[in-house]
C-alpha cells in the first residue's frame, strides 16, 4: 500500500486526505497546530466545490450544515442596487446553488471522514528531502517516509519555502480584509450582496441559525496597526442597511482582520515526489470566492491522477498539467475583479457603478463557467455534460 504524508490540516490538507485514503493509501496528516480545528468565518461553496465534495462523498454532509443564499447583488456607496442576481438561477445552470457555510463545519465535515488514527496534531513539520522514488519528512514528532508529500500548509508553506526557494516571499495584494460572524438575527431572511465604495468594499451572506457571515476589504498599507473590530465598525459602521445592524451583531472577539498576499506564480506545482495544493500552490485573492473551492478540486484532482496512473511521477505531472493553468487564470481572474471593487479614483469608481447596472444578470453568471463548470477529471473523460475538468478559467 502505498503511502502518502500531508502537511497541513486545513481544508485542502484534509480534502486530499479524504481523497488519497479513498483510493486505498496509507495517509498521515501532520498538523503545526496542537489540535485540529479551523480559525475563520463564512465560506462560500460554489458548484464546482459542491462537484468535488461529491466526489469525496461529503456533499450531502456539507449541504446539511450549509445555507442557501436566496439572492444577491452588488449595491453601490448609497445603497442602490447595480445589479441581482438569483441563486436558483446558478442552481439551474450548473446544478447546485451556491452555499454559505461556517469554515468550521466543513472542517468538521472533512474530519469526520478520517480514521482518527490518521491524524497528528502538533506535527509541526521541519523538513522534507528526497528520498528515491519518494521522501523523507522530519518532524515535532520524529521521522516518517512517504512515497508522496503534500504540501497543503498554507499561504506561509514550508514547504513551498524549502523545496521552491526560488518563488520567494507571497506578495502583498494592496489591501486588508475583515471577515466575522454575526450573532443570531431575527427576521433578516436570506438574501446578501456586496457594496462597492472607493477603495472599500463590505459583504454579507446568510448562514445557517439567522447569523451572517460578513467580508471586508479596504486599501491600505501594509501591516497597518488597527484593532480588527474597531477598525470594521470605523469604516464600515455608517454604510447604507442592513449594514450597521450586522456590525452591532458581531463579537469584539469575533473580527478576523488579515492582510491580503498572492503566492508567485509557479514553474510547477511539483517537485519529485512532493505536491502542492490549495494557497501553498496558488494563494489568491478572495474576490471570487473560490480559495477553499480550488483546494478542493487540487485535492480531488491529486487522487484522480494517482488512481489511474501507476506510476506516480507521471500521475504527478498530470496533477499539475491540469491544475496549474487553471488556478492560475482563477487567481488572475480574481485579482482583477478586486481591482475593480477596490477602484478609488472617484471617475474609476463611477465609471464602474455605471457599467454594472447595464450588463445583465444572466451574462455575469454566464462569464462565471469556465470557474463553475469545473468537473473532476473522471468524470470529464467520460463526457459528463455540464461541466470539464480542463484548464480555462
Amino acid at each position: 500500500m502505498p503511502a502518502a504524508v500531508v502537511v497541513g490540516g486545513g481544508i485542502g490538507g484534509l480534502a486530499a486526505a479524504v481523497a488519497l485514503h479513498r483510493i486505498g493509501w496509507r495517509v498521515t496528516v501532520l498538523e503545526r497546530a496542537g489540535a485540529f480545528g479551523e480559525i475563520g468565518a463564512g465560506l462560500a461553496i460554489w458548484p464546482n466545490a459542491m462537484r468535488a465534495l461529491a466526489a469525496l462523498g461529503l456533499a450531502e454532509p456539507t449541504a446539511a450544515v450549509a445555507g442557501v443564499e436566496t439572492r444577491g447583488g452588488v449595491r453601490d456607496r448609497a445603497g442602490r442596487w447595480l445589479s441581482r442576481t438569483d441563486n436558483g438561477d446558478v442552481a439551474r445552470r450548473h446544478g447546485w446553488p451556491l452555499l454559505m457555510v461556517h469554515r468550521a463545519e466543513l472542517l468538521r465535515v472533512l474530519l469526520t471522514a478520517l480514521p482518527a488514527e490518521l491524524l497528528r496534531a502538533g506535527g509541526e513539520v521541519r523538513a522534507v528531502r528526497p528520498d528515491g522514488a519518494g521522501a523523507v519528512v522530519e518532524h515535532a514528532g520524529g521521522r516518517v517516509r512517504a512515497d508522496l508529500v503534500v504540501g497543503a500548509d498554507g499561504l506561509r508553506s514550508r514547504i513551498r519555502d524549502q523545496l521552491w526557494p526560488e518563488a520567494g516571499p507571497p506578495r502583498y495584494g494592496g489591501c486588508t480584509a475583515w471577515r466575522t460572524v454575526t450573532g443570531p438575527l431575527a427576521g433578516r431572511g436570506t438574501d446578501g450582496a456586496l457594496f462597492w465604495g472607493r477603495g472599500e468594499r463590505i459583504g454579507f451572506a446568510a448562514l445557517p441559525g439567522g447569523r451572517f457571515y460578513c467580508f471586508a476589504a479596504a486599501r491600505m498599507p501594509e501591516a497597518s496597526p488597527e484593532d480588527p473590530h474597531a477598525g470594521l465598525v470605523r469604516r464600515f459602521g455608517g454604510w447604507p442597511d442592513p449594514v450597521p445592524e450586522l456590525l452591532a451583531a458581531v463579537p469584539e472577539a469575533a473580527v478576523l482582520r488579515h492582510d491580503v498576499y498572492e503566492t508567485p506564480p509557479l514553474a510547477s506545482y511539483v517537485r519529485g515526489r512532493v505536491a502542492l495544493l490549495g494557497d501553498a500552490a496558488h494563494a489568491m485573492e478572495p474576490t471570487l470566492g473560490q480559495g477553499a473551492g480550488t483546494a478542493l478540486e487540487d485535492a480531488v484532482t491529486l487522487a484522480a491522477c494517482l488512481r489511474t496512473d501507476p506510476d506516480p511521477d507521471t500521475a504527478l505531472a498530470r496533477y499539475d498539467r491540469l491544475r496549474r493553468p487553471r488556478t492560475r487564470a482563477i487567481a488572475r481572474r480574481s485579482a482583477r475583479l478586486g481591482a475593480v471593487g477596490l477602484a478609488a479614483w472617484p471617475p474609476a469608481a463611477w465609471l464602474r457603478d455605471s457599467a454594472a447596472r447595464l450588463v445583465p444578470s444572466r451574462l455575469l453568471l454566464r462569464s462565471m463557467d469556465p470557474v463553475l463548470s469545473w468537473v473532476p477529471p473522471e468524470a470529464a473523460e467520460r463526457g459528463r455534460p455540464g461541466g470539464r475538468a480542463g484548464t480555462d478559467a
